[in-house]
């Protein structure tokens, strides 16, 4: 029912940021990475890649999460959505490498999962010969492994470039407009702390999440080999499977615009504040006034202004106008 993802191959990875550029849409770059050591030692064997993985780590403690068997490794709510249905805690990385190996013959394992975990910090070194050296970005770095495993579509603001190093992997990706289609969870408690949807994706239960329908005919798939790059674009949901029982992923994300700005979350949140409660013609009458500031501008908006009075409508909006209008905000919200 999905539409898989655009390939291009023998794609340099100089050249990625380029082929990036030319896109709104994800992207596969097969084999971009497959020269990495840590890839070349995955397809030698999962515990030679295990072993170049703990040649660079320095037993700080990283955070694992353990979902039992019977959940097929969803890693989801409990049944009452009052809790997660996994264990969590901090382990030595060789802790959670050897309970993975532990067991890798199982017909239906645990699922034993790392999220992200930034690699400068945990893995000194790696990155020297194992990351995307782009000079057109600065990314967040980060590892993630575990056995098989199914995260629930989500989206980050970031982009991403995910290299695909060890086994294999599947996303199914969402245009962001496919938001109402997808039956998100409560936005302030979920897994890994960004709001997920609930419909599990290997079995959906259409007579529940009928609208599901339509975000399926609207999806890409993205089958990963190891040594693939996946391009996601920020804000486009995405399901992750891990398949085989051992799955090792390197993410890079980075964001547009300076981190002094913030995120785009608050200023959701801050519309459910004060806008979600209002009657509709108000809440028409203030998405008039968002189309007009925000989403539909253009320089031509604010020109009857001198320069130096436009304040937060200064743009691009400087940091020193960003931290009166943060410092203001701030004020306001303690009242």
């Amino acid at each position: 029912m999905t539409q898989a993802v655009k390939v291009i191959e023998d794609c340099p990875i100089a050249d990625i940021p380029l082929m990036m550029d030319q896109t709104d849409e994800p992207v596969i770059f097969r084999g971009a990475c497959l020269q990495w050591p840590l890839v070349q030692a995955g397809l030698n064997s999962a515990k030679a890649a295990a072993d170049y993985l703990l040649s660079f780590y320095q037993d700080t403690p990283v955070t694992a999460y353990y979902v039992e068997p019977k959940y097929k490794g969803r890693v989801f709510y409990n049944e009452q959505v009052n809790g997660f249905n996994y264990q969590a805690a901090q382990l030595n990385l060789k802790q959670v490498i050897e309970k993975l190996f532990a067991h890798q013959d199982d017909a239906l394992p645990p699922s034993i999962y790392m999220g992200s975990t930034e690699i400068n910090h945990f893995l000194p070194g790696l990155a020297a010969q194992n990351s995307l050296q782009l000079e057109s970005i600065k990314p967040l770095t980060s590892v993630w492994l575990g056995n098989q495993s199914r995260i629930a579509a989500h989206f980050d603001f970031p982009q991403n470039l995910a290299c695909n190093v060890v086994g294999k992997r599947t996303f199914t990706l969402f245009p962001p407009e496919q938001v109402g289609n997808l039956y998100i969870g409560p936005m302030e408690f979920a897994p890994g702390g960004q709001e997920i949807s609930m419909v599990d994706f290997d079995n959906p239960d259409f007579d529940k999440y009928p609208k599901y329908k339509d975000a399926l005919a609207a999806a890409k798939t993205a089958e990963l080999e190891a040594g693939d790059v996946l391009y996601v674009p920020s804000m486009w949901w995405h399901q992750v499977s891990g398949i085989e029982p051992f799955n090792v992923l390197i993410t890079h994300w980075w964001r547009d615009t300076p981190a002094y700005l913030g995120r785009p979350n608050n200023a959701l949140a801050m519309a459910m504040l004060s806008l979600r409660s209002l009657p509709k013609a108000q809440r028409q009458a203030w998405k008039a006034m968002f189309d007009h500031y925000i989403f539909d501008h253009d320089d031509d908006d604010v020109s009857h202004i001198p320069k130096e009075a436009q304040g937060m409508q200064t743009k691009p909006l400087d940091e020193l106008n960003a931290r009166k209008l943060r410092a203001d905000l701030i004020n306001k919200l303690k009242r």
